[in-house]
């Protein structure tokens, strides 16, 4: 048992026995004192009678001690309700309302204010924060609604109705809030909303404001959520993974104005022959613990049906997690001994938000298929703090940049940090590649800073190379 909860039953057992002991002991007086006036005329009955209210007191300070303060309903910060009852809350409208909608609203900046200012600091921000938002509804005539704080600087509300109901007035309050200061402490609050429309499960839920959340934030607006239920989606990405149901596209990447690579897109279909976008089913993969499964199922799909169609060099996007996963290294050695002429034809693209730690380990298992003649290339460079990070500690092939520099080519910043990051990579020896490359000034200005890939409508358009 952690000391947390030996402290906690030492407390709950003093507080019990504070409570439970006058009421024991003021009866315990009153039987002594009726056995030693009355002992000759007493009843037996009485004897019975004083035996059992002995007993249910004695159990009522065990029922203290055990049960009493079992549940919180409030947060000790922020006097909303705990994550606890909350849920339990909201369980009971979801079932109790044809539709309902909640509303995830965060103080994006809790951590570097717990920082600057001290956690008291951090906690009062908490408190005013609720009252802000509780205010603000309220003088929206909306009232009696629950609000819990789950976790962090995250508050869900619950809200009886279709979310386009409260979508605008939910929108006002982020874009309000830019205003909103305690004491001298600048808060910055987004949101995101959804209602059961989307699912009925609690769960789901919240896991979908959250993923709404890091695409709202920084944006003040509320995003759609996906018209597909998690539980269906969570269905077809089991049954396409499970039936091998993917459907493969390609890209030309450019080198010198000749083919150098073929990057590959593989997507999974469901049952209904559909085809499903990645940004809707990744956040499922990584959920069920598939991500190794997919990741072997799209170099899979790939050697099998595209390989002996081109000379080129293959490239494919696998994930982090996989490229760490043993089991994952131990089955793309197998099939590379397998296919001997695929060696040094293979590409593995990849970028994470979060840096890994573990660098050196990291490493050594980069160089490892690096040794078997996979090229290992870092995305999303320019955009990703981890990106560049990267490019410093690890042994690479190639960084590509992000798109956002490519969108808006003719912006003298985007081009200053384009020229600055290609230095870079040429001095690491690393070569570099730039995609959506939709018009003709973005060629030039790719060719004016040599870079040494470039890919994007203007060279090839995708096409479909399988489908199951």
């Amino acid at each position: 048992m952690l000391l947390p909860q030996t402290k906690e039953r030492e407390y709950r057992f003093k507080l019990a026995l504070r409570m439970g002991l006058p009421i024991f002991l003021l009866l315990l007086v009153f039987v002594s004192n009726t056995l030693f006036n009355s002992y000759k005329t007493l009843e037996p009955s009485f004897y019975f009678t004083a035996t059992l209210l002995l007993v249910f007191s004695i159990y009522f300070i065990f029922f203290l001690i055990y049960n009493g303060f079992d549940v919180k309903i409030t947060d000790s910060v922020s006097k909303t309700f705990s994550k606890e009852y909350l849920y339990t809350y909201l369980n009971k409208e979801i079932v109790n309302n044809e539709v309902y909608t909640l509303v995830l609203l965060s103080v994006d900046n809790l951590n570097s204010v717990n920082t600057r200012y001290g956690i008291k600091n951090g906690d009062k921000v908490l408190y005013e924060v609720a009252q802000y938002l509780a205010k603000y509804l309220i003088d929206k005539k909306i009232t009696n609604f629950p609000m819990g704080h789950i976790k962090g600087g995250d508050f869900v509300i619950g809200l009886p109705g279709n979310k386009e109901n409260f979508k605008t007035t939910i929108e006002l309050l982020c874009l309000k809030s830019n205003e909103f200061k305690v004491d001298d402490i600048e808060v910055s609050i987004s949101g995101a909303i959804t209602d059961t429309l989307y699912s009925n499960s609690l769960d789901y839920m919240i896991e979908n404001l959250f993923e709404l959340q890091l695409e709202n934030r920084n944006k003040k607006t509320i995003r759609d959520t996906e018209k597909i239920s998690p539980n269906d989606l969570e269905s077809y990405v089991i049954g396409a993974i499970s039936n091998q149901s993917v459907s493969i596209m390609s890209q030309n990447v450019y080198e010198n104005e000749s083919e150098a690579i073929e990057e590959y897109f593989v997507r999974l279909k469901n049952t209904q022959g559909k085809v499903l976008h990645p940004k809707s089913y990744m956040k499922v993969i990584n959920k069920l613990g598939l991500t190794a499964e997919y990741d072997y199922l799209v170099l899979e799909k790939i050697l099998l049906h595209c390989a002996n169609k081109t000379d080129s060099i293959l490239s494919m996007t696998i994930s982090p997690t996989s490229l760490r996963n043993h089991n994952f290294l131990v089955k793309t050695k197998n099939l590379l001994d397998e296919n001997i002429h695929l060696k040094n034809r293979l590409i593995f693209m990849t970028s994470e938000v979060t840096y890994y730690s573990h660098i050196e380990r990291y490493n050594a298992t980069l160089q490892s298929l690096r040794r078997e003649g996979v090229k290992i290339g870092i995305d999303r460079l320019g955009s990703l703090h981890t990106s560049f990070l990267y490019l410093r500690d690890l042994d690479i092939d190639i960084v590509r940049y992000d798109s956002f520099y490519t969108k808006d080519i003719n912006n003298k910043k985007n081009k200053y940090m384009l020229q600055g990051l290609n230095t870079t990579a040429d001095n690491f020896g690393v070569k570099t590649w730039l995609k959506l490359v939709e018009n003709e000034d973005i060629l030039e200005f790719a060719k004016v800073i040599e870079v040494d890939y470039t890919q994007g409508n203007a060279l090839s358009k995708l096409k479909k190379i399988y489908e199951d």
